[in-house]
């Protein structure tokens, strides 16, 4: 080959190496630079023509010190002097960059007592492994909080199911009828406790699962403030507290629902655990946010507990022993909601004086807030949507509270609080109700006579449902005779749900005798 052909050659082999993204230095036996390509080069970012043909490995060593492109381990001159020894030694090490990438050096010996080394860029390659190691380490949190989480469940749920259990060996055999209305209300509480158990259990799973989306709206907050007033006046009246909500023409953005969900925990477990005074609730404006205080006149949470009451299943040791009620996952579930929407909940507490818990939401533009928008998305396509039901109630804040919940189902509600105002519903050629919901103890008549009257003046054998704080078997009986499905109060939401999708969709099924009949 001629010496041209042999520098052409040559040539070509430099621009196949400059073209390759991995960085290529060849140094000689007399430890200087025989060759680089421009990839090593730019590994340094040095200033032109400060990487040569000819140069001194130790001057290199010295330029990467002095460059600060490197993060070297060490000092600088510790990182030189190693290296420097190390020269001709197969070894490969990572170095971070100051750009916050990292790269693999790697040298190796070749003949004549020189040496190869190699620079690759491995931060896509680290990136990844630092996403799965995380992803690692995430998965084996969530699953051992998942075995917490189970365990906890597991151990709450049995206790009210053993009690349960007692009560109805008990009950079976007992005759004097006032002990056995006593063990009958015992079995309906520790109905209720697993009831709100497995529904903050649902909470939970659909929080772990992400099924839970917000979505954002602009409203006046005072909106949210009634509907809680209606839902908690009467659990506050029967512990002998007051509950009293500031007004507030204050309009916030965020998500309708799930802040009114995190304003019932905090609302519920204020009622829990206060008791004498009361519980107020208010805002305060926090720069361009605004905070929504709930304050109560309970035994306060000392400083070592304020953190922990937000993990699952956490009850303070005292309250614990005291409540048998609370299940530990009403404050974990607030803070969950409250990190899924963005807003802080805090809390403030003095042992002996009571607790202030907050949540602090977005301040909203009062000419974009939705006046008229349905509650939640279910008035728009849930089941029950547009069906009239008849609701009699003669308790003037049960029967508000079970007018707000049906019409949260986008149901239109007829409220009555007697026979005369449920007869005027359907007189006058109105179209009758698909459904009606009596209470059994009425003024003068019973539900059970109620309901027959206005199947009388409908002409029409209309769907419905006693509901009932008396467990005597004789009005468990009397209804029964009617042909009526029965409900002990408190209802509980869900099994309503079920009834009236029944009666309604599924006449079959609701005619059918119950597998578990009512408490």
């Amino acid at each position: 080959m001629t010496d041209r052909g042999a520098d052409d050659l040559l040539g070509t082999i430099r621009t196949g190496l400059d073209a390759i993204p991995a960085g290529v230095a060849v140094w000689s036996g007399e430890r200087r630079l025989a060759y680089c390509n421009r990839a090593f080069r730019e590994a340094l970012n040095p200033a032109p023509g400060a990487i040569h043909d000819g140069m001194a490995f130790l001057d290199f060593l010295r330029l990467v010190g002095r460059s600060n492109e490197w993060i070297l381990p060490g000092g600088a001159d510790e990182w030189v002097a190693a290296e420097e020894g190390d020269f001709g030694v197969d070894k490969s090490h990572e170095i971070g960059l100051a750009d916050g990438r990292t790269v693999e050096v790697v040298q190796r010996a070749i003949a004549a007592g020189g040496m190869v080394t190699t620079v690759n860029d491995v931060t896509a390659v680290k990136r990844s492994e630092g996403a799965l190691r995380r992803a690692k380490e995430a998965a084996e949190a969530t699953d051992e909080a998942k075995s917490r989480f189970l365990r906890a469940a597991n151990h709450d749920l049995r206790q009210p199911l053993a009690t349960l259990k007692i009560l109805i060996y008990g009950c079976m055999s007992e005759q004097d009828p006032e002990h056995r209305a006593d063990m009958l209300h015992a079995m309906d509480i520790a109905a209720s406790v697993m009831e709100d158990l497995l529904g903050a259990l649902l909470q939970i799973g659909q929080l772990d699962a992400g099924r839970i989306q917000p979505r954002v709206t602009t409203f006046q907050l005072a909106q949210v403030f009634e509907r809680l007033a209606i839902q908690f006046r009467h659990q506050a009246q029967e512990k002998g507290l007051t509950l009293r909500f500031v007004s507030s023409r204050s309009t916030v953005t965020t998500d309708r629902a799930l802040l009114e969900r995190i304003l019932s925990n905090l609302l519920a477990n204020a009622i829990r655990y206060t008791e004498l005074g009361g519980i107020v609730v208010g805002c305060r404006r926090a720069g361009r946010a605004l905070r929504i205080e709930v304050t109560d006149t309970g035994r306060g949470i000392a400083s070592e507990h304020q953190e922990r009451i937000f993990d699952e299943f956490y009850r303070i040791p005292d309250n614990a022993r005291r409540q048998k009620t609370g299940l530990g996952l009403g404050l974990n579930i607030v803070r969950r909601l409250g990190d899924l929407l963005g807003h802080p909940v805090t809390l403030r507490s003095v042992p002996g004086r009571g607790s202030v818990f907050a949540v602090t939401v977005p301040v909203g533009n009062v000419w974009l807030s939705d006046m008229g928008e349905p509650e939640i998305s279910e008035t728009i396509g849930g089941e029950f949507v547009g069906i009239r039901v008849l609701l009699i109630e003669d308790d003037d804040v049960l029967r508000q509270t079970m007018k707000q919940l049906l019409e949260r189902w986008g149901i239109e509600v007829l409220a009555a609080a007697d026979e005369a105002a449920a007869l005027r519903e359907v007189g006058a050629g109105r179209p009758p109700p698909r459904l009606i919901i009596a209470d059994y103890t009425l003024k003068q008549r019973t539900g059970v006579a109620i309901v027959a009257a206005i199947r009388r003046a409908a002409g029409i054998a209309i769907p419905a449902i006693v509901v009932t704080a008396d467990t005597e078997p004789r009005v468990v009986a009397h209804v029964r005779e009617a042909g009526l499905p029965i409900l002990i109060k408190p209802v509980s939401p869900p099994r309503l749900r079920v009834l009236m999708h029944n009666l309604l969709f599924e006449p079959r099924l609701a005619a059918a005798p119950p597998a578990n009949p009512p408490l």
